[in-house]
């Protein structure tokens, strides 16, 4: 018999985040390159602003702490949705 597939919760903004242990971050003049080493995975981060907030997610209680720590009102809510395409792509992660 398998076991049956979890669906993974949805990214919570409110929820402590990181970035992922099995990735890797290249950086680029763009920004940088996230591999991902179990899924294989390739992903573009296309600002340096959006790489040192991944780097930084960790040292903050929430992942929106972090976004508000990191860039201006009224990009929050950017941001926020950038974090949430990288947690679907397993880039980042909850702690």
């Amino acid at each position: 018999m398998v076991a049956p597939v979890r669906a993974k919760a949805p990214f919570d903004p409110e929820s402590p985040a990181r970035l992922h242990p099995d990735v890797a971050l290249r950086d680029e003049s763009f920004g940088a390159l996230a591999y991902h080493f179990q899924n294989r995975r390739l992903v573009f981060l296309k600002s340096r602003a959006l790489v040192e907030l991944v780097v930084d997610l960790e040292h903050h209680e929430c992942a929106r702490a972090a976004v508000a720590a990191h860039v201006g009102i009224d990009e929050v809510d950017a941001y926020v949705a950038a974090l949430g395409r990288l947690y679907d792509a397993e880039v980042i992660d909850g702690r």
